[in-house]
Order: structure tokens, then sequence, then C-alpha cells
């Protein structure tokens, strides 16, 4: 193996520590002797692995040589099995395994309790496997591009979690439980067939950012207004997104309304003598916009949205706002959407720019 391949890393307690690059070698296995073959004579010394890009199509039993592992990469393997012998790793950290060929794992690997960075993102996983919620120590969890169509309760387990990332899936729904991991950051749910989310959502304290574009999303909970943290959401491509425009754009304020509140706004004198009771009735009825950027009357002709920071960079928003005349705020950001489905649905690019950044 020449220089580049292999490295010394790290001290301690007066051990070296190496890593074996084997990336993209056209690799069928992973010899019991691979250490020696490139150089490094104690296994133990070795504290990171990289076996992608290869066709290891089985992880053998020869991983477990290396106890003192602490960062594997067998990603882009084709890799269908893993060794049980795997959960005799219980120093690594670190498990990168995307892009394979995986429906399951060893029961052993719950053993890796050290573990705290895991991904499996685009494998054939069909749900969670109960392995990954012994996992106490895991911080980042990636399962993207699979075929999982629920999240257990059990997801409550994984305390530590700090990123979520699930998109790609056949999820519909998301468990109230997913409110409890307080420390989660950055959570991942897009392209899936989601219809609503709980209200434990408030919960989340700690969120930075939440995508949840290209779902079936029809509302949010109001509960969301409470994430203070909360400095990227993604909500393109829901049905919400859409028809917040058909309501701006189809619906405008009956005359009836228009007449009302130009009298209430401008401060017209009327009385008894004036109109019949039902009018006066309507214009007692009058009441005032919720917008700070509005300081009008509504009476019917009101539309509640969600102001999205989508396309725009990271900064955050209120994420529910009350438009009483499509006048109302007029500040818009001169952003593009990378959404080319606004006119599929027939609704003009600007105006729907216009709607997702408000």
């Amino acid at each position: 193996m020449d220089g580049e391949e292999v490295r010394n890393g790290s001290h301690d307690e007066n051990l070296e520590h190496f890593d074996l690059n084997l990336a993209y070698r056209f690799l069928d296995s992973l010899p019991n002797d691979v250490h020696i073959l490139n150089n490094l004579p104690d296994p133990l010394k070795i504290t990171r692995i990289n076996l992608a890009g290869n066709n290891v199509s089985v992880l053998p039993d020869s991983i477990a040589n290396f106890l003192n592992l602490r960062d594997l990469d067998i990603s882009e393997n084709g890799l269908v099995y893993i060794t049980p012998r795997i959960g005799e790793l219980r120093n690594l950290k670190r498990l990168m395994a995307k892009n394979n060929n995986m429906v399951d794992l060893p029961k052993e690997f719950a053993f890796l309790l050290a573990l705290e960075h895991l991904n499996l993102s685009g494998n054939r996983f069909e749900s969670f496997m109960p392995e990954m919620f012994e996992l106490l120590a895991l911080k980042a969890l990636y399962l993207g591009g699979n075929r999982i169509d629920v999240i257990p309760p059990d997801i409550h387990r994984l305390q530590r979690l700090e990123i979520l990332y699930l998109g790609g899936n056949q999820l519909s729904s998301v468990p109230a439980e997913l409110g409890i991991l307080r420390k989660l950051k950055a959570l991942n749910l897009c392209d899936n067939k989601i219809e609503s989310l709980p209200s434990t959502f408030a919960k989340l304290t700690h969120l930075q950012s939440l995508h949840l574009h290209n779902n079936r999303l029809t509302l949010l909970p109001v509960e969301l207004v409470k994430l203070r943290n909360l400095e990227e959401l993604s909500l393109r491509e829901n049905p919400l997104v859409v028809r917040f425009v058909r309501d701006m754009a189809f619906n405008p304020p009956s005359l009836l309304e228009l007449s009302g509140r130009c009298i209430k706004n401008t401060g017209v004198k009327y009385g008894p003598q004036d109109l019949p009771v039902h009018l006066l009735q309507y214009l007692n009825s009058a009441r005032r916009c919720v917008n700070p950027c509005w300081k009008g009357v509504y009476f019917d002709a009101r539309v509640r949205h969600i102001k999205f920071v989508d396309f725009c960079g990271k900064y955050r928003l209120p994420l529910e706002q009350f438009l009483c005349s499509p006048h109302a705020d007029e500040r818009w950001e001169d952003c593009s959407s990378s959404s080319s489905e606004d006119e599929a649905v027939g609704i003009p690019r600007e105006r729907m720019r216009k709607v997702l950044l408000g």
C-alpha cells in the first residue's frame, strides 16, 4: 500500500492509530490478512477502514480482527449481509453503509453501544430494525431512500439524536413519540406520503432544520410557531401550498365585504336611520385583522397560510400568517423557486414564489 493510503493518525496512551484505505480497489472480499498485505502488522492499531466502492457483498468475520475500529465505511458495495461478529466492534462510533442491498441487520448489531453516526440510506429496509433502538448513543441516523412505511413509537428511545434523515421512504404518518426527541436539530421527512404532523412537534425546541417537501400535507399544526430555533423549513410540493395560491387567486372578497371594509376603515358615520338592520349587524361584526402589517378589518374573507423559508437561505420567519387583504404585505423577497411544478398545476411561477416566501 502506498503512502497516501496508510495515514498515521492520533495517539492515545502511546498507541499509534492508522487508517486502512481500501476504497475503489475492485475487492470482492476482506481477507483475514488484509492488514498485513497493506504493511500494517497490528490490526489493533487500525481505527478506520474505508471499503467504499468495492464489490464486497458479504462483510465477513475478519472484520472482528479490528477491535479498536472507530470508523467503518462499507458504502456502495452491493452489500447484502453483515456478519454477527460486527457486534464485537465495541469502539465503533461511525458506520457508513449507504447505497447497498441490505434488508436486515444481525441481532448482534445492538451491541454497538458506542455508535454515534449510522448511515443506512439507499438500501432495501422495509422497516426500522429493532436493534437500532438499542443504540442509545446515536446522534445521527440516516435511513433515507429505503422502503420504510412506519416510524415505530420506540423512536423515542434514541434521546441523543440530533439528526434524523428519513427522506425518500413510504411514510404516511408521523408518531407523536417523535416529539420526545428533545435534542433533535435536523429532521428530514421529504419525499414521503405524510398527510399531517403531530402537535408534539412543539417539543422539538432545538430543531433548526425541518424538510417536509414533496409530501401530502394539507395543513400544519399551529404548534410549529413555538419552534423558535427553526431556521430552515422546506414545504414545497405539498397540497397546502397549491391550495393557498388558489384561494388567493380565485376567492377574492365579495362586493359586500369590500364595501363594509371601506366604511369601517375610513370611519364613515352611520346609524339606524341610514341602513337596514341586517347591514348594521353586518358592519358591527367586523373583526380586526391579526396581521400586524394590516391595520384594517375583515368580515368573512381572510386567508390563513404559512410563511415559508424555502429557497432563500436560512432565516427565521413566523410560520403562520393571516392575510385580510391581497395588499396586506407586499414586501416580497427576490428569490427563485427550484420547483418546476408551479406551472404544472396552472399557477404562475411569480405568484407561487410570493406565496412561498411571504
